[in-house]
C-alpha cells in the first residue's frame, strides 16, 4: 500500500508519542511536515524525527498538495477552527479529542466533511488497543450475560500541580468531562453501543486555581467551566451507567470502569491506556479472575487511530474512529451540563452504531 502522507498541526505535550509511533511503529503512514506556533518546537520535531518539511504557518501546511491527512494536535478550544480550515482546504482530518467544544460546532464539522467527501476522525484511539478490544470480545461473547449497567469514574484534583501549561484545562472547551471524558465515553459506547439519553448535574467547586508546577508556579488562573460532573446514561440496549468526572477531589486512584451483566461483572482497565489488567467475576468463581489480553497494541500506541484512518482512506473500508463516534461522544459530554442547567432528562440527537472490532495482522504496524 502506498503510504499516506501526514502533516502534524500543533506540537504540544502529546505530540511526542504521536511522532514516535507514526515515524517508527506504523508502516503505512509517512509524516512529511510539522508546524507549531512556536518555531523552536517545529525545528526540534523536524530534527529529532527526521521530518522533511517544517512549515512556517498553518496555511502553508494546508496549501501543500502532498499532505493528505492533517493530524490536529492543537489545544481543545482551537479544534473547531483548525479542523474547519483543514477541511475547507480539502484535507482529511484526524483530531485530538474532543472533536469540538460544542455540539453545534461538531455537527458543522461533520456536515462539512461529508459535503466534501472527506474523512474526519479523532481521538481517543485507546479503545482500539488490547484492553478495550478484549473487554468488547468478552461482552460480545456473553461472558457477563446481558449487559445491564456500568460505572465510570475519573477522579483527580486537576492538572495544575504537574502540567507545564494547565490553564486551558479550565477554559472554554476544557474541564474534566471534555478532557478525560472522551476516554471513558468512547470506551462505554464501544462496549455497550449507543446512548439514548441522559441526565446530569455539574458544579464548579473553585473559582480560581493556583499553578504549583513549573514554569508558571504561583500563577492564579480563573475557572470558566464545570469541574465536577455527575451523570446517568441510558443506553439503547437498556443498560444504565453512572458517570463521574472531577478535577476537585483528592483520591488514591484516578480511574474506575466496570461493566455489569446478568451473569457477571467486568473490571475494565484505565481507558486512557491501551493495555492493563482485566478481571472478570462470575458467580461460579466467587472472586475476580484476571483475563489475558487477546489483542495487539497494549503499550502506548497513540497514532493507532491515524494509521487505521490511513488504511480506510486507501482501501475504502470503514474508519473505526470516524466522526459518527466522535460526534456522539461530544453530544454525550456536552449534554451533561445542558441537562444540569435545564434540570431535565435529555434524549440525544445523534445515534451510534459500533464499528468493526480490531482484527489481527501478523505484521505489526500494518492494520487489517
Amino acid at each position: 500500500m502506498e503510504k499516506v502522507r501526514i502533516g502534524i498541526l500543533g506540537l504540544g505535550a502529546i505530540s511526542g508519542i504521536y511522532l514516535k509511533n507514526l515515524t517508527g511503529l506504523f508502516k503505512e503512514v509517512e509524516v512529511i511536515g510539522v508546524y507549531d506556533l512556536i518555531p523552536e518546537k517545529t525545528a526540534q520535531a523536524q530534527k529529532e524525527y527526521g521530518i522533511p518539511k517544517a512549515y512556517t504557518s498553518m496555511e502553508e501546511m494546508l496549501q501543500d498538495e502532498e499532505v493528505e491527512i492533517v493530524l490536529n494536535l492543537t489545544r481543545p478550544f482551537e479544534h473547531y477552527a483548525t479542523t474547519k480550515a483543514a477541511l475547507l482546504a480539502g484535507k482529511h482530518v484526524y483530531s485530538e479529542k474532543p472533536l469540538a467544544a460544542t455540539l453545534e460546532e461538531g455537527k458543522e464539522l461533520v456536515a462539512l466533511a461529508r459535503e466534501k467527501g472527506l474523512l474526519l476522525a479523532g481521538a481517543p484511539d485507546t479503545f482500539m488497543g488490547a484492553a478495550i478490544q478484549t473487554c468488547r470480545k468478552l461482552i460480545d461473547d456473553g461472558f457477563i450475560g446481558r449487559p445491564i449497567g456500568a460505572t465510570a469514574q475519573m477522579i483527580c484534583h486537576g492538572h495544575e500541580s504537574w502540567h507545564p501549561a494547565p490553564a486551558f484545562y479550565y477554559q472554554y472547551g476544557g474541564g474534566p468531562m471534555m478532557d478525560m471524558g472522551p476516554y471513558y465515553m468512547t470506551a462505554l459506547v464501544n462496549l455497550l453501543g449507543g446512548v439514548k439519553g441522559l441526565t446530569g448535574l455539574t458544579a464548579k467547586s473553585f473559582e480560581t486555581r493556583t499553578i504549583t508546577s513549573e514554569p508558571q508556579c504561583g500563577t492564579v488562573i480563573p475557572v470558566e467551566v464545570p469541574t465536577h460532573v455527575n451523570g446517568i446514561l441510558q443506553f439503547v440496549n437498556g443498560a444504565v451507567a453512572t458517570v463521574t468526572t472531577t478535577f476537585d477531589v483528592y483520591y488514591d486512584r484516578q480511574d474506575k470502569l466496570e461493566i455489569y451483566g446478568t451473569q457477571g461483572t467486568l473490571r475494565v482497565p484505565d481507558p486512557n491506556c491501551f493495555g492493563g489488567s482485566i478481571t472478570l467475576l462470575r458467580p461460579e468463581d466467587g472472586s475476580f479472575k484476571e483475563i489475558p489480553l487477546a489483542f495487539d497494541y497494549q503499550e502506548n500506541s497513540r497514532g493507532l487511530g491515524v494509521a487505521d484512518m490511513a488504511k480506510a482512506l486507501r482501501t475504502g473500508r470503514a474508519c473505526r474512529a470516524d466522526c459518527s463516534q466522535t460526534l456522539h461522544v461530544l453530544e454525550i459530554m456536552t449534554a451533561f451540563e445542558k441537562s444540569s442547567l435545564e434540570g431535565r432528562y435529555l434524549e440525544l440527537e445523534t445515534t451510534y452504531e459500533r464499528g468493526p472490532a480490531m482484527a489481527h495482522n501478523p505484521v505489526r504496524g500494518i492494520l487489517d
